[in-house]
């Protein structure tokens, strides 16, 4: 089955493969120096000399560290939110009990850097930035991060930022925007199974943990830094998720991720411009479209759960419907992690062979 998903993406045969390799002692000598390689790889892709933690967990598990370790019960917090995954921040957010401020945005639309401005100068009481950088559920990006970033510590912020599809897909300069927590996970632009979080954290973040109230213990990134220092996790690692990460890396920095970013917008246009010549319009706003999943809107008379069973159950192709509201409503094709412009005209391919195949004309 070809993935033309926004997560789990495909991963190549060597990375598969070398996750069978024999397991070690994850509190000895070999577990040390694979944590001192990926961990400074890590670093290269994230953009930052922070360190950056690894957590046997999804992207969500990650989210939840960013949350629980620095909000806590009454803390004020901006919450800006352009899809599914932002709003998935911010129950995150009311779960820890705090006071969220919500800055909402229809489904296509990106984050108005006026609106956050706004927001944090009517209530000074603020003190966290929460946002999605690339929301896989529209297709949309927010590209005006970093200016959004500067306006969040022009009022004192620490700024949390979901990442998860974006790095490696998306630049992210995590120091150079001033990002104080930066998420991802392995099954998006990693080339990687699913099953570990990464998250860098800034010096004021980790003096903010040390004050923070909400109870946590499994991701617990105090515990995690301690750790660190021994070359270790605190709790058991998935071994084979570590190789296969060792590797992963590799090949990124092989391709250099100038070259990684170049590709994924390329894939991305190629994509956008053939959905565009098939007569379809893209659920993002212009000049804010994702280079890790393209949105399309879904005209009258489309049925795309036909659609989408067709492309996989003929075609071996499998691309995704709407979430949530905007089930039947859109569909996405992925173009992030182990893509090629084949692999798109490919998917662009079996597209329009499946419209045929359900009879549809746009």
């Amino acid at each position: 089955m070809r993935l033309r998903l926004p997560g789990p993406t495909e991963v190549p045969e060597d990375i598969a493969s070398i996750g069978s390799k024999p397991m070690i002692n994850h509190r000895g000598a070999e577990m040390a120096e694979l944590m001192h390689n990926v961990c400074e790889d890590l670093k290269i892709c994230f953009g930052t000399k922070n360190e950056v933690h690894i957590l046997t967990a999804s992207g969500t598990g990650g989210l939840e560290a960013g949350i629980v370790n620095h909000i806590s019960a009454e803390d004020e917090v901006l919450v800006i939110t352009i899809g599914i995954f932002g709003n998935r921040f911010l129950q995150l957010v009311e779960m820890v009990g705090a006071k969220p401020t919500v800055l909402k945005y229809d489904f296509g639309e990106a984050a108005d850097v006026n609106d956050v401005e706004a927001a944090l100068k009517k209530n000074p009481n603020i003190r966290f930035v929460v946002m999605t950088h690339n929301e896989t559920s529209t297709g949309t990006t927010n590209y005006q991060i970093e200016k959004i970033a500067n306006i969040a510590k022009a009022y004192n912020c620490l700024i949390i930022v979901d990442a998860v599809s974006s790095l490696t897909a998306t630049p992210v300069e995590t120091d150079k925007w001033g990002l104080d927590v930066v998420v991802s996970g392995s099954q998006k632009g990693w080339m990687m199974p699913p099953g570990l979080a990464f998250i860098s954290v800034s010096e004021e973040a980790w003096s903010i943990q040390k004050e923070c109230k909400t109870p946590r213990f499994y991701f617990d990134l105090l515990k995690h830094q301690e750790s660190l220092k021994k070359g270790q996790t605190p709790w058991t690692p998935a071994l084979s998720l570590f190789y296969q990460l060792e590797l992963a890396l590799n090949k990124l920095k092989s391709e250099g991720m100038d070259n990684v970013i170049a590709r994924h917008a390329t894939c991305a246009e190629k994509a956008r411009n053939g959905i565009k010549n098939l007569g379809f319009e893209l659920l993002a706003q212009e000049g804010y479209e994702s280079n890790a999943v393209t949105a399309i809107k879904a005209p009258e008379g489309l049925d795309v759960k036909s659609l989408l069973n067709t492309a996989s159950q003929e075609f071996d192709t499998a691309f995704a419907g709407g979430q949530g509201s905007l089930g039947g409503k859109i569909f996405r094709f992925g173009h992030l992690g182990f893509v090629t412009e084949e692999d798109i005209d490919n998917g662009l391919n079996v597209l329009t062979k499946s419209l045929e195949a359900i009879g549809f004309r746009n």
